[in-house]
Order: C-alpha cells, then structure tokens, then sequence
C-alpha cells in the first residue's frame, strides 16, 4: 500500500488501512474480470454496484465465513461504508468518478453474516480434495 493512502486512511481515522488497500485490490480485479483492464479512463469505469459485489466475492474467497468479522475489525459496518472510502478517495483525486456516481450506488442492504456465513461451502485445492 502506498505511504500517501496508508497516511489519508489513519488521517480519516474511520477505517483501518487494510480496508483501503483490500478496496484497491477488490477494484482491480473487478476491472480485470470486467474485461476493462487495457482500457482507459471511462472505458474503465466500474460502477459502485460493480465494486460492491468485487468487494463481497473478494471478501468470501480470502477470508470465508469470517469476512463479516474481518470488515468490522477494518470499521465497515455497512456497504455504505464502501462508497464513504471511494468518495473520500475521489475527494484526495486517488481514484476518479463519472458524474452519475452517488453514495447512494453503495446504499445496498445486505446482511454481512448471512452473505458470507450462510450457504458457505469449503472449496478444498484439488491435491486435498475429497477422495
């Protein structure tokens, strides 16, 4: 993580460091499997919709049923939480916004524990899958 984004998150205060870079590394990826990765500037572009469900599959392959324990430890209490560290990131000209992008886009309700603990299902490697 950068020096400049470790400082603006401990700055901020709301959120732990580790929130903002997993945000980063969440939204590339999106960008990836999105097929947007060669692209540029708009082309780029990745909705707060997009972003959230990055956010959630990223969330459910690193950390399984704990990711709902992991995001609070890290302040994220609400997927709004979400769009609060985007927003603050286009306010510091780190990250860029259309102008269709609201906070509203990250106002989705979802319950943490029943989104990663409910309907969990281990994924085993294949060298120590079942026999």
């Amino acid at each position: 993580m950068s020096q400049s984004l470790h400082k603006l998150a401990l700055e901020d205060g709301r959120y732990s460091p580790e929130a903002y870079r997993f945000l980063f590394e969440a939204l590339e990826a999106v960008v990836q499997d999105l097929g947007r990765d060669s692209e540029e500037g708009v082309a780029r572009h990745v909705s707060g919709q997009e972003l959230l469900g990055g956010l959630k599959a990223r969330a459910r392959r690193e950390f399984g049923p704990l990711a709902a324990q992991v995001w609070r430890s890290w302040g994220i209490r609400e997927a709004l939480d979400w769009g609060r560290i985007v927003f603050l990131l286009v306010d510091k000209q780190m990250l860029r916004r259309q102008d269709e992008d609201s906070l509203e886009d990250f106002g989705e309700e979802f319950d943490f524990d029943a989104a990663f603990v409910d309907g969990y299902e281990l994924e085993l490697p294949p060298e120590i899958g079942p026999a």
